[in-house]
């Protein structure tokens, strides 16, 4: 049942969400418009990022709650596209590991 209602929640999201831009990936749309439209209808807003050795910015956006997620990349040009999304986030302490060798 919750891979049906993800599955759809990514169709939806696609679909209504995230307006294509002219000759960009379907489920994508400029990052202002990205973090705009997410943060409106579900109540997301960015809690990690991180950059890609092909230089994307690498975004997990969440509800204050958890109950939402969804992972964005954007390009240098400033274009995001959904790269997944899904329900339950939370947030894991990372362990202090020692010294890197």
């Amino acid at each position: 049942m919750k891979t049906i209602r993800m599955i759809l929640i990514a169709i939806a999201l696609q679909a209504t969400v995230l307006v294509p831009v002219a000759g960009a990936q379907p489920g994508c749309a400029p990052r202002t418009v990205v973090l705009e439209r997410f943060a409106a209808q579900y109540g997301e807003v960015p809690i990690a990022a991180g950059l890609t050795a092909a230089a994307l910015l690498i975004e997990v956006l969440a509800s204050a709650d958890g109950a939402s997620w969804t992972i964005i990349a954007t390009t240098s040009d400033g274009l995001s596209c959904l790269i997944a999304a899904g329900e339950g986030w939370r947030g894991i302490a990372a362990k202090p590991r020692g010294p890197r060798t």
